[in-house]
């Protein structure tokens, strides 16, 4: 089993940043991949980044390259996502997920493990 508890979610103006942090216990030597979903209002879930917990590998979708950095640090067991220049369509309730796939991959249903998830919202 592993734990994932997400902060860092809030309100921001547009141009602003945030820091959303994922706190990962448990059986973490199962993790292969660690990822960030998010569903923005009326929305489906999409990916937005994901690390690969030993490596550190990442991949971005295409509207958060530039502005959105994930990263982990394994002797705190946390993954963080770094927000820069947030815009109103980032709005959403962000997850923190984690699971045995592959680097890079993108489907939500590949992932075992989910977080409560923190709501962000962008507006001025």
């Amino acid at each position: 089993q592993v734990r994932l508890v997400e902060s860092g979610g809030g309100l921001v103006q547009p141009g602003g940043s945030l820091t959303l942090s994922c706190a990962v216990s448990g059986r973490t030597a199962t993790i292969n991949t660690v990822a960030w979903f998010r569903i923005p209002p009326g929305l489906e879930r999409d990916v937005v980044a994901t690390i690969t917990w030993t490596a550190g590998s990442t991949y971005y979708r295409d509207s958060v390259k530039g502005r959105f950095t994930i990263s982990r640090d394994n002797t705190k067991n946390t993954v963080n996502l770094q927000m820069d220049n947030l815009q109103p369509e980032d709005t959403a309730v962000y997850y923190c997920a984690a699971g045995t796939v592959p680097s890079r991959y993108t489907n939500y249903r590949g992932f075992a493990n989910w977080g409560q998830g923190t709501q962000v919202t962008v507006s001025a």
